[in-house]
């Protein structure tokens, strides 16, 4: 089956797209895992297509991680499927598509977007777990996806792979598992997030949902207020607003570029 396909990046988390708006595409496990390989495909993230939506918003997209299981939400996958719809098919100054953790509207501002996430839940602050480096303090939240969060002294110094994939399958967050971000403080209402992202199964340039889950365990960790400026590892600067009402966190947006890489062909 030959492809024509989309490559896009969310501040460096990149993406393959495909428009599968007549449903003719029907992608296989090892299909999706050869497209995202780097050295045997067109290299990615994920894999996303476009797709008609079913309960009212404007489209919807089947995304899948690199690993070829089913992905549930991605902060910068969503900035980058929203360009793509308005490049694809046409959108004003904003549009909606649906995802598996609930519609998603996005705004266009040139070539950034700023997306809304489902209400965040499942909030838990310092949990003690006990890792190969001995007993950890950890945060969690889930932004769409599960986050576990970790301060470091030094982003640079963090062993985002090794200890990454330790948190990712412990115990604590059985039995499917938590996205991992190494997270710095730079200044008052600035971080710095490094991701180990399930399904990746390793580190990625950026992590939207992991950059919002960040940003708001630290506005309760270090007591920042809305919004939180966040330095991914891709080098690009994110913005996250939220709602804190005490109890939990509502209406949060994220704000980032989402820039197109090259189009292609490519047999699967």
């Amino acid at each position: 089956m030959k492809l024509e396909f989309t490559k896009m990046n969310g501040a460096g988390n990149d993406f393959v797209l495909l428009d599968n708006r007549d449903g003719s595409i029907q992608l296989t496990r090892e299909q999706v895992v050869r497209l995202c390989d780097r050295q045997r495909g067109v290299g990615a993230d994920g894999v996303m297509l476009l797709r008609a939506a079913s309960n009212g918003a404007d489209w919807a997209w089947d995304f899948y991680n690199s690993d070829g299981s089913d992905a549930e939400m991605c902060g910068n996958g969503a900035r980058c499927f929203a360009r793509f719809i308005q490049k694809t098919v046409g959108a004003g100054e904003n549009t909606s598509f649906e995802t598996v953790a609930g519609v998603i509207a996005a705004t266009f501002h040139g070539a950034e977007v700023t997306v809304n996430l489902t209400a965040p839940h499942s909030l838990e602050l310092n949990a003690d777990i006990e890792l190969s480096t001995g007993a950890t303090k950890v945060h969690s939240l889930n932004t769409g996806v599960p986050h576990a969060i970790l301060f470091v002294d030094d982003a640079d110094q963090a062993m985002v792979n090794e200890l990454g994939r330790e948190v990712r399958f412990h115990d604590h967050f059985a039995p499917k598992g938590t996205n991992v971000n190494f997270v710095q403080v730079l200044e008052p209402g600035k971080i710095r997030v490094r991701t180990y992202e399930r399904g990746v199964e390793g580190e990625t340039l950026a992590c939207g949902t992991g950059v919002s889950a960040a940003a708001m365990i630290a506005s309760r960790v270090h007591g920042f207020a809305s919004p939180v400026k966040v330095q991914v590892q891709g080098g690009d600067l994110l913005q996250v607003d939220f709602v804190d009402d005490g109890g939990g966190f509502s209406d949060v947006l994220l704000r980032g570029p989402a820039d197109f890489a090259f189009t292609g062909t490519i047999e699967v």
